[in-house]
């Protein structure tokens, strides 16, 4: 299925709207999730856009940006691996695998404008020297237009002007290279899974993702939706739970600190007598 100009117009305004909370950190709506899900609805397949969009969330879960360091970035991936797969009628555990030069794209693209906007800087101290509030506020709209403008132009002729080659390169894939995008995108999710928990997962919630794991891998259910709710009551549980906890040890602080000024108090009488 071919992408039309109108498809292809929206996907270049959603990804400049994303793109632009991704370089401001501000709603989090450029996350996979989001992106695929969206993408996936201008294309006119939600479902497609929802799978792409679970399966390369999981893929990034456990890659941000942090300081100089920038990832592939996740609004072309999440983009991408709808269109490769809506385009050319492929997984999205494959498409993730074929979206991922996008992503580095748009990786070395804004890399270049964390240098390139280096220049700005020498303007910005003389507009704050001279006090001028409204020459300094202006100022900071040309590097967010040239962002926004820069996921617009990608997106759109990665997922419109290109998608003619690209529906090429996949069909003249053979079936093992093909195989084999399917795989690593299979492999990726629990890759960014994995690098999530390195960093969140604690000790005592161990036996948590234990159950989980077993729940999910040998009892036969026809989707996993059993198993989110039960982690859910998991989370119900252990929030109320630390809490009453939090409660009882502020009480019990109450209750000492109490304890302390009466018997300063009568050690006291006790001198006196």
């Amino acid at each position: 299925m071919e992408v039309t100009f109108i498809q292809g117009a929206l996907i270049a305004i959603w990804a400049m709207i994303s793109g632009l909370d991704a370089w401001l950190q501000a709603f989090f709506i450029f996350r996979p999730i989001i992106v695929c899900t969206i993408t996936g609805l201008i294309l006119g397949d939600l479902q497609l856009g929802v799978i792409a969009g679970g399966l390369t969330e999981l893929a990034f879960a456990g890659l941000t940006p942090a300081g100089g360091t920038q990832p592939p970035n996740t609004v072309l991936t999440g983009i991408m691996t709808v269109v490769i797969a809506y385009s050319n009628k492929i997984a999205p555990a494959t498409a993730i695998g074929l979206s991922l030069p996008f992503a580095m794209l748009m990786q070395y693209i804004l890399l270049f404008y964390y240098s390139s906007f280096s220049l700005f800087l020498p303007r910005f101290d003389k507009y704050a020297a001279e006090g001028n509030a409204k020459a300094f506020k202006r100022l900071n709209y040309i590097p967010l237009t040239i962002v926004t403008l820069s996921f617009g132009i990608v997106a759109f002729l990665s997922a419109y002007a290109a998608q003619g080659p690209m529906h090429t390169l996949v069909t003249s894939m053979p079936h093992w290279l093909t195989h084999g995008f399917e795989l690593a995108g299979g492999i990726l999710p629990a890759v960014g899974f994995a690098m999530l928990l390195k960093v969140m997962l604690k000790q005592q919630y161990f036996p948590y993702l234990l159950l989980g794991f077993v729940m999910a891998s040998m009892i036969p259910f026809s989707n996993v939706l059993p198993v989110a709710l039960v982690g859910a009551v998991f989370a119900m549980i252990e929030f109320y739970r630390t809490r009453e906890n939090d409660k009882l040890a502020a009480q019990i602080k109450e209750l000492k600190s109490s304890g302390n000024v009466n018997n300063n108090g009568g050690g006291g009488m006790d001198d006196g007598i």
